[in-house]
């Protein structure tokens, strides 16, 4: 017999490739139902025929939706009640960090519009979809969110651009001004911060961005999709109750605030 714990509703936004997949399949693993959102119709489609095959179809919702559209966040989360319920988990996985052939765009030439783009996304669309979740999970009186940071949002940052690291460091900000005010009412708020892992964003662990990246991890490899996964779910989980305004790094050693 399942628990209440795997009985849930879960959304995973960026939920189609990568840690927001390995995060659907974990919590599909779990006994949630699951709710995963892309930008792309192809990335949406291979990540609902790879999860499918797995664990059927009854337990996943998913739909074509551009973070940096406030109206199409409200008709995901209107269609996902209309469907299921209201979401008792909240990951806010979805982010972009826009770089050319040489890498990010240096900060004396990044644009209003590139700013813009990645902060509408990264910063903006979790917070509007935590506005989205949040009067279900008080009325519940249970509720997990959990906002996948970075690495560039905690140290100096090596690899990612201006923007990036502003969004990914806001997001702690946003953890810890909603960790007052919805603890109380049973609902955890967390960060987990990946450091390099080996994604398609991250391309070949054999290029030389990646070359020098492990380079300095201790662990000496790249973390796996599935190694962060892990972390988020046990925030998600019962048993992470008193976890509350925590940043959980995922990084193999490389940055380690002791």
């Amino acid at each position: 017999m399942r628990t209440r714990d795997a009985q849930r509703v879960a959304v995973v936004t960026g939920g189609t490739s990568g840690i927001g997949l390995a995060t659907a399949r974990y919590l599909l693993a779990r006994g949630h139902r699951v709710a995963i959102f892309g930008q792309r119709s192809a990335s949406v489609e291979s990540a609902v025929q790879i999860l499918s095959s797995d664990f059927g179809s009854e337990r996943l919702f998913a739909r074509i939706t551009d973070l940096a559209a406030p109206a199409e966040i409200t008709t995901f989360f209107e269609d996902l009640r209309s469907c299921w319920r209201t979401p008792e988990i909240l990951i806010c996985n979805a982010g972009v960090s826009p770089k050319g052939p040489n890498g990010p765009t240096p900060f004396q030439t990044l644009t209003l519009n590139e700013w813009n783009d990645v902060l509408a996304v990264n910063l903006t669309g979790a917070m509007l979809c935590c506005q989205a979740v949040v009067p279900g999970m008080v009325a519940e009186k249970f509720g997990r969110i959990v906002f996948v940071g970075s690495l560039a949002g905690r140290a100096v940052p090596r690899i990612a651009g201006s923007a990036y690291v502003v969004s990914k460091a806001a997001l702690s900000g946003l953890a810890r001004s909603l960790v007052p005010l919805l603890t109380p009412q049973g609902i955890t708020v967390n960060v987990v911060a990946p450091g390099r892992i080996a994604t398609e964003m991250s391309g070949a662990s054999s290029n030389e961005t990646n070359r020098a990246a492990i380079a300095r991890i201790p662990a000496g490899r790249l973390g796996e999709p599935e190694e962060v996964a892990a972390a988020i779910g046990f925030l998600t989980s019962e048993k992470a109750a008193f976890i509350s305004g925590a940043i959980i790094d995922v990084n193999g050693g490389e940055y380690a605030p002791v």
